[in-house]
């Protein structure tokens, strides 16, 4: 969704390497781990089930290319929708992460 790229990739575990907004490499990295024991959070959030890992906040220009190209990418909109400047979507494993309109 970003069109960040892949840095390092094992059956069971990748990296997206982030970079700063002039395209440079940083030194930072987003990793992610397969868990076989994967439950998928439930949205919003529910006592004794399982509850979201993280969290994205995603600011963008137009909401609707935005939730769009989300959708494209696998992502579908959250039954519940607490805000209507902000659509929650779930990726295709059930994450929820927000789109929102940055102002800045």
């Amino acid at each position: 969704m970003f069109g960040w790229e892949v840095s390092s990739s094992e059956p069971a575990y990748a990296t997206v390497l982030i970079r700063d907004p002039s395209g440079n490499a940083t030194h930072s990295n987003l990793a992610f781990e397969f868990d076989r024991h994967y439950r998928r959070p439930v949205w919003p959030s529910e006592p004794e089930a399982q509850q979201q890992m993280v969290h994205l906040d995603i600011g963008v220009i137009d909401l609707a290319a935005a939730v769009n190209d989300a959708a494209d990418l696998g992502a579908q909109d959250a039954d519940f929708q607490p805000q209507d400047d902000v659509r929650v979507m779930l990726d295709p494993d059930g994450h929820p992460f927000c789109l929102y309109i940055d102002q800045n």
